[in-house]
């Protein structure tokens, strides 16, 4: 009974780490994606809010905060209300099984990736609840279609990472880690590249980075599922966004690029770098590539990534038998 108390702090400690580094995050980020979209298309990107811009997140957080929240009429106030809280809520969750460092993991858990798997899924039913408790028509159909992609791109990705538990024997993330060693080429990328690919593209859908952000498409759908949100009811959103974005670039880092692992002196900051480089990319495609059209995202998904990661399923499981 004495060892309850002492696991319940480490828990807490491990909640209020992870919801600071989420907000931090969630400010770099932002920074990021400007900084990166503006170099991308020849533009400066925020200049004006402190050296180089620097401010500009704050600025954003305390205009943010500082407006008014409001219920549209004819909107169901409970679902409409639940639905940014539960976008936000369970990410702090997520971020408890991946290991930042040899030492630097919120709670050790011999299925953390399926604990992953299986609550990033609520992120879906977030934006379900929010167009339509909206009582919004572009709300309505961007949740449609936030379900869709969702439900389509979860099967690639949970294939992609089954092939990778296959190799291990393990759906420990640490266990993972530490199977692979500190070179490149020690890797589970090396081994196997077509997982980490379909998981990346996988990844994109998910957690609707464009080119795949059919649900909040502006051209058709003015912003899609949040519409209708302003202030902190979006600023949750947006936050969700950037936290589950590090949540699959960290579990991409723990499967396939060694996690904490390095050349040299292993530790976290072997870790935050392979994420924010994965997490630079996927800003990057951002402002690269034209947002696909609805049949053409579905297409991608049902005729080529659910193919071949069944393919690389079944040669993996056929290699390991052998």
């Amino acid at each position: 009974m004495s060892q309850i108390p002492v696991e319940l702090v480490k828990l807490l400690i491990a909640l209020v780490a992870i919801a600071a580094f989420v907000g931090l995050n969630g400010l770099v980020l932002v920074y990021l994606e400007r900084k990166i979209a503006g170099f991308v298309q020849r533009r400066p990107g925020p200049y004006e809010v402190g050296p180089h811009g620097i401010l500009q997140p704050l600025a954003d957080a305390v205009k943010l905060i500082g407006k008014q929240l409001f219920t549209p009429s004819g909107a169901d106030k409970l679902l409409f209300w639940t639905a940014p809280v539960l976008s936000f809520l369970p990410v702090l969750l997520l971020f408890l099984p991946i290991p930042f460092g040899p030492t630097a993991t919120g709670m050790e858990m011999n299925l953390g990736l399926l604990l992953i798997l299986a609550f990033s899924g609520l992120n879906v039913l977030a934006l379900c609840l929010a167009g339509w408790g909206s009582n919004n028509k572009w709300g309505i159909l961007g949740a449609a279609r936030a379900v869709a992609q969702s439900v389509a791109y979860e099967i690639p990705l949970l294939l992609s990472v089954l092939a990778i538990a296959f190799m291990t024997g393990s759906l420990n993330l640490s266990t993972v880690v530490e199977g692979q060693g500190g070179w490149p080429w020690q890797w589970n990328v090396f081994i196997q590249p077509l997982a980490f690919i379909i998981y990346f593209v996988s990844a994109l859908g998910e957690t609707n980075r464009a080119p795949f952000d059919l649900p909040e498409a502006e051209s058709e759908l003015t912003a899609g599922f949040h519409t209708e949100y302003s202030g902190m009811g979006f600023g949750l959103f947006f936050l969700a966004e950037y936290a589950n974005m590090i949540v699959v670039c960290s579990v991409a880092a723990a499967l396939f690029l060694g996690g904490w692992q390095g050349p040299f002196f292993d530790g976290v900051w072997w870790f935050l770098l392979k994420v924010y480089l994965l997490l630079i990319v996927m800003i990057w495609l951002r402002w690269t590539y034209p947002r696909v059209r609805f049949d053409q995202l579905l297409n991608i998904n049902w005729k080529w990534l659910m193919p071949l990661a069944l393919f690389n399923l079944f040669v993996t499981a056929f290699v390991m038998k052998l």
